[in-house]
């Protein structure tokens, strides 16, 4: 595991890794994506920058929207992800590294994504934005996205359950796990898909 809370400088990986980016609803993932790689946020397709594939799952929702209305919540909800997941395998299919957003962080979906990398040839990494709860809740209100309160709980749980792993030194499924807060987030330069090697943080050192 890496845990450099306030360190500014490069996360590294290897060639053709997904790096799965995840934290509460409104801890930032979006805004860290945004200004690392140049997006505007309207994007309804992945954006392709150099030999990574940035895809946040915002764009899937920009993609069908106004087109399902017809369907039920939990449709549209199962739509979304199911293109969200086609995007990310067919970039990882291309020999592409992926840094794709993912608000949800329940085991079974990392174990898909897990599944999904190796059929690939490539390997799951966890870039985990921790936030305090009522900081995410402030940046749900300021975007102007609010989760219900149920909804937003259930995500806690996860979250505590997830953190509560990775910090016992257990990022299963995921080859290896890196815990940034929001001040480490806004520091943070660049994410590298460098040669074949053990991630890195470039410039300090890796505490496990």
């Amino acid at each position: 595991m890496l845990d450099d809370p306030a360190c500014a400088g490069a996360v590294r990986y290897p060639p053709g890794s997904l790096v799965i980016l995840t934290g509460l609803p409104g801890a930032g993932k979006t805004t860290l994506l945004r200004r690392l790689y140049g997006l505007h946020g309207a994007e309804s397709a992945p954006v392709a920058r150099g030999a990574v594939v940035v895809i946040d799952s915002y764009q899937s929702k920009q993609h069908w929207a106004g087109r399902l209305g017809w369907a039920p919540q939990p449709m549209r909800r199962a739509v979304v992800f199911a293109t969200h997941l086609a995007r990310i395998s067919r970039a990882l299919s291309s020999g592409r590294a992926v840094v794709a957003h993912n608000r949800g962080c329940a085991p079974s979906v990392l174990r898909g994504f897990d599944r999904l990398a190796r059929w690939h040839g490539a390997r799951l990494h966890l870039l985990l934005l921790d936030t305090p709860p009522e900081t995410a809740l402030a940046g749900q209100h300021e975007r102007g996205r609010v989760v219900a309160a149920r909804t937003f709980a259930r995500h806690r749980r996860r979250w505590e359950g997830l953190m509560a792993r990775v910090r016992s030194g257990d990022p299963t499924p995921a080859a290896l796990a890196h815990v940034i807060d929001r001040d480490a987030a806004a520091l943070l330069e660049a994410i590298v898909f460098g040669p074949d090697q053990d991630p890195v943080r470039e410039g300090f050192p890796i505490t496990e």
